[in-house]
């Protein structure tokens, strides 16, 4: 077990603040598809493994000693893991199998020991030659998990399932017209109460700017209710990115996003949206601009003739408890060096090389009314090399106070770790959070998950091994 501990003083109030970061043992994921990690809210952390045909947990006590191992049986024949999720200290597998050529979906929940306590057959999705992939949306409690795929581009199929009661809200499979899902999909996400939303992108291209509007399908679950749609007149913008979530405590859809005014290749501005849930037609939809030494400042630019941003992506929307929003936006681009076709190989001989790079963030606070509450901009600058950024980006952890975002300062081996600490009314302090020389440490923060105010885990791999970092704070927060 390896241990360390870091001081340092903040700068917004004067009072000390500690860390505390403890580093497992190595796990090998050799044989892994995929791994999750899960928080059974005893101070203890959870490593699922999935590799194909065999499916692993892992528990770990709170200084992440390897406490024990366990297989756990699914069906025998051909379980493919969809989904790990925690839940009230346990935690649900959702997965398919085949039976006599039906595909069933199906969840086993577990408890803390990895003992199974309840099994439910979602539903049988019928003879099917191969079973398309569940995506999954969690609500803002983690309670329920929708489920769903687009089949032909059109069909949608969507599962709502209680994960604290163990049983099916409801299940649809509906098409709506003139949807092509390549085109018009953006996002879906599902409320504390299982109301499913779908969010559609229509129009939004040069020739029909003036007609550009986003439409939101809101199924409710109720036996052959219809399925109720909201439009979004964008006002002759279009969207470049937005990033839309449900607020259960005001009972409404509110997004953050980009927008572009000539096209969807350049963010020109900022928009905040605010639909309430009980009179969808009272929306809040308010547009702001990009000023020139905004982007100036944000590109390192002395000036700028074109004020737009093109690599950019709204990664995060926190909600205010007034019903405003904080939104977050990185600028990330994925540029490939020396082509990608086949024709390159066969004259070169070479491979591309696929370059990342994660820069600076900027976030905007927006009042419920739809004004500009403040606006900052974090410094970092991440770069990598072929390795899909899976150790750029950052992660947000929440308090009550506060947010924390955690990132490298770079990818490599021996790095340092930083945060900025972000008050509700935009002032921030950026911190040390740890030093990586002589740790063989590779810390992926975008798979990071919090398991309390003060204590987040992130995993770090490098070459096929895993180890688990957990982070916690201590003193006043």
């Amino acid at each position: 077990m390896k241990n360390f501990t870091s001081i340092f003083f903040l700068l917004l109030p004067a009072f000390l603040v500690a860390q505390a970061v403890t580093v497992s043992e190595e796990v090998s994921i050799r044989e892994d598809l995929s791994y999750y990690l899960l928080d059974d809210q005893r101070g203890n952390v959870l490593l699922f493994h999935d590799r194909a045909t065999k499916f692993i947990v892992q528990g770990f006590d709170k200084r992440l000693h390897k406490q024990w191992e366990k297989d756990l049986e699914l069906d025998k024949k051909r379980p493919a893991i969809i989904d790990v999720a925690s839940i009230g200290g346990d935690f649900c597998v959702f997965y398919t199998f085949r039976q006599k050529q039906h595909s069933f979906l199906k969840v086993h929940r577990y408890n803390p020991a990895a003992n199974l306590v309840d099994s439910v057959t979602i539903e049988d999705l019928g003879v099917v030659f191969y079973t398309k992939k569940m995506e999954t949306e969690y609500s803002d409690d983690k309670k329920i998990a929708l489920l769903w795929n687009i089949e032909n581009q059109d069909k949608i199929n969507a599962f709502a399932f209680h994960m604290g009661q163990m049983k099916l809200l409801w299940a649809r499979t509906f098409t709506t017209d003139g949807f092509l899902f390549s085109r018009d999909f953006h996002q879906m996400l599902v409320d504390n109460n299982g109301n499913m939303y779908m969010v559609l992108k229509k129009e939004n291209r040069r020739s029909k700017q003036d007609k550009h509007y986003l439409e939101i399908l809101e199924c409710d679950g109720a036996e052959d209710s219809p399925i109720k749609r909201r439009t979004v007149d964008m006002q002759s913008h279009l969207t470049f990115d937005a990033y839309f979530t449900y607020d259960n405590l005001n009972h409404a859809l509110v997004a953050g996003g980009l927008y572009g005014d000539d096209h969807t290749a350049k963010a020109d501005g900022l928009f905040y949206l605010n639909s309430p849930s009980n009179d969808p037609g009272k929306q809040t939809l308010a547009f702001h601009p990009f000023d020139r030494k905004f982007v100036n400042i944000l590109l390192e630019k002395d000036k700028s003739k074109n004020k737009g941003l093109t690599d950019v992506k709204v990664q995060d929307v926190v909600l205010r408890r007034d019903g405003g929003i904080i939104l977050f936006a990185e600028l990330a681009k994925d540029f490939v060096r020396g082509g990608a076709s086949s024709s390159y190989y066969s004259h070169n001989g070479m491979r591309p090389i696929m370059d990342y790079y994660y820069d600076d963030l900027f976030l905007v606070s927006f009042h419920p009314t739809g004004e500009l509450h403040w606006k900052n901009i974090l410094h970092k600058k991440q770069y990598s090399q072929d390795d899909e950024a899976s150790y750029s980006s950052y992660f947000l952890a929440k308090t009550r106070s506060a947010l924390r975002v955690i990132f490298n300062d770079e990818i490599k081996s021996e790095n340092t770790v930083s945060e900025y600490i972000i008050s509700g009314n935009g002032d921030y302090d950026r911190n040390a959070v740890m030093n990586t020389e002589d740790k063989d440490l590779g810390l992926r923060f975008a798979d990071a998950i919090q398991i309390s105010a003060n204590e987040f885990v992130v995993p770090s791999e490098r070459r096929q091994r895993l180890k688990l970092v957990k982070v916690s704070y201590e003193g006043n927060q």
